[in-house]
């Protein structure tokens, strides 16, 4: 799809991993922004996963937890072998990936930063996640985003 691309959907074709990319409509500051992504994609909203900029003991660490959960610090923390992990200024994480808030991928980042990614993901059979700007979502393998990311995989979320 012409202007569809972003540095996301760029390293997935360069690296040719198997994905699709799906636009959405929701408002950016809608109450509960990744559920009616998940209702306006028509996926269960267990499937679709926010990338969350957070710092570890002072480093960046990009969190990749469902939607349908919130992000449990003190476990990320440990799933880095850090003490405190706390959401990163929304300034910072736009600086140091590249895009906007709302649309953080954890692909294609300006500053590759370590990252984690909720276990539940491994039992699905492919995830959703940002492809780098508002309006459109990456399908692809759980698997694919590890080894792309080189992410470690650990319990996230809270329910």
């Amino acid at each position: 799809m012409a202007g569809q691309g972003t540095p996301a959907t760029a390293l997935l074709v360069k690296r040719g991993i198997a994905h699709r990319t799906h636009p959405y409509r929701v408002a950016p500051d809608a109450l509960n922004y990744g559920a009616l992504v998940a209702v306006a994609l028509g996926v269960a909203p267990e499937r679709v996963f926010k990338s969350l900029v957070t710092e570890v003991d002072g480093a960046l660490t990009v969190a990749v937890v469902p939607v349908t959960g919130e992000l449990d610090l003190k476990a990320l923390a440990a799933a880095v072998g850090g003490k405190r992990a706390a959401l990163a200024d929304r300034a910072v994480a736009e600086r140091a990936t590249g895009y906007v808030r709302g649309g953080i991928s954890p692909l294609g980042q300006r500053r590759r930063l370590p990252t984690v990614l909720d276990e539940s993901a491994l039992d699905l059979p492919t995830i959703y996640v940002s492809a780098g700007r508002r309006g459109l979502q990456l399908e692809l393998a759980a698997a694919d985003l590890v080894a792309l990311t080189d992410a470690r995989t650990a319990p996230l979320q809270t329910h």
